[in-house]
């Protein structure tokens, strides 16, 4: 499957409309009894956002050869993990949140118990979707390490560990070494994860190709939060669709903060052609693959 840069927007809205049908699907196969629970994870995890972690899975799965089903099932697992945090991270008592994608953030649309069980119950279904073979096709040493990347990446030496420390240092001058090592686990390591989990389907443990893998999403996941940074800070809320200089107004530090907007940019462009250079070393067709790296910084929202 080739890609070109001028179709990429076509591929990453394929992937997202398939991702948003499997997720469908997935709901759709539970037994959930209560309606107000099952409502709010649709809510939480349905109808929009980049679907950025879905494309790396299917991005990198597609570059192998990777199993469609056990694709959609690792797509979805990393979308659920993401809208975890989201729910989680929107709280009153972390970021009070009220916008999220253009609508009311979970608690406000439901409540606060309903958007913590939410939370809950969407990460436990996302690691579900990975360890049962009703979701993921996969033998079970497969699925078995798919499943502890994930969660390692989720929890507290990843992105749980990195929204503590970036509630620590709300409110205090921080210097770009403490921002780079928060955000590399707060945003980076799932970004990191999904591509792994597009590569393990296919290859075996130790293989070269998993080295490149992890170095192309640790420098994805940097471009991406100082691309992020760039946009709280030059964007309005209507194209965000979440309160745009929300960072300023939490006192928070950012790449902006610390480095100016011009030297941001550069860094972003800069660790970008980094992800580039590296997925390069892959034998095949990569460009997919580059261009994705690259859209993490051009985008406008």
């Amino acid at each position: 499957m080739k890609h070109h840069g001028n179709n990429i927007r076509a591929t990453l809205q394929n992937n997202a409309v398939r991702v948003e049908n499997a997720l469908n699907e997935l709901f759709a196969s539970r037994s959930v009894k209560s309606d107000t629970l099952t409502e709010a994870m649709k809510y939480a995890t349905l109808g929009g956002g980049k679907r950025l972690r879905a494309n790396l899975v299917y991005g990198v799965g597609g570059f192998f050869g990777a199993s469609e089903k056990a694709l959609d099932a690792a797509a979805c697992a990393v979308e659920l993990i993401h809208a975890y945090s989201l729910v989680h991270d929107d709280l009153p008592a972390m970021d009070d949140d009220r916008l999220r994608r253009g609508r009311p953030t979970c608690h406000i649309q439901f409540d606060e118990a309903t958007a913590i069980l939410t939370g809950d119950a969407l990460q436990s279904l996302a690691i579900e979707t990975l360890l049962s073979e009703r979701f993921n096709p996969c033998d079970i040493e497969t699925r078995a390490v798919m499943a502890e990347t994930l969660i390692c990446a989720s929890g507290d030496e990843g992105m749980v560990g990195g929204q503590a420390i970036d509630m620590e240092f709300t409110g205090h001058l921080v210097s770009l070494e403490d921002l780079s090592r928060m955000h590399a686990l707060k945003t980076g390591a799932l970004i990191e994860a999904s591509v792994m989990l597009g590569g393990i389907i296919e290859l075996q443990r130790g293989a070269r190709e998993l080295d490149i893998l992890s170095g192309y999403g640790r420098a994805l996941g940097l471009a991406f939060q100082i691309a992020d940074d760039i946009l709280d800070h030059t964007s309005d809320s209507e194209t965000l669709g979440k309160d745009a200089n929300s960072d300023d107004q939490q006192n928070k530090s950012t790449y902006v903060s610390c480095m100016g907007l011009e030297n941001a940019r550069a860094e972003a462009s800069q660790v970008c052609q980094e992800a580039v250079e590296l997925i390069q070393g892959l034998d095949g067709d990569t460009r997919f693959l580059e261009n994705l790296a690259e859209f993490s910084i051009n985008r406008e929202y």
